[in-house]
């Protein structure tokens, strides 16, 4: 599963990522870092990538389109959000959803819960 990390989470976690064996990408290496939301999206969408971010604008967009791709991870934690701590919370339960991010969800990860959303998200 290819992963695409948003910027407001660090380029040193796609590092963490693929050393664990993931294929993670930054949104930096592709001149990304200020693009507007639907930017990354749409880029996310073209390259096949699953959306990582601490962002809900990304879902908002989602379910405001009606879109069924891309897959969002969206971190929700409490505390620190460093890569060495965010690093293995994702590797952790990536594995667990894959088939649900390839399918097309939203998947919220916590300090506690995983929750999934279904894409599209039906208006209203």
């Amino acid at each position: 599963m290819r992963l695409l990390l948003d910027n407001n989470l660090s380029p040193y976690l796609a590092q963490l990522l693929n050393h664990a064996g993931h294929d993670a990408e930054h949104v930096r290496e592709h001149g990304l870092q200020a693009a507007p939301d639907e930017i990354v999206l749409a880029h996310a969408r073209d390259h096949h990538q699953v959306l990582v971010s601490a962002d809900t604008d990304f879902g908002t967009l989602l379910a405001r389109t009606g879109a069924d791709s891309p897959s969002i991870i969206l971190v929700r934690r409490s505390g620190s959000r460093r890569a060495s701590d965010l690093a293995p919370l994702l590797i952790s339960n990536v594995d667990a959803v894959a088939d649900e991010l390839r399918s097309g969800a939203i998947v919220v990860i916590t300090d506690t819960q995983l929750r999934i959303r279904t894409l599209p998200i039906p208006p209203g």
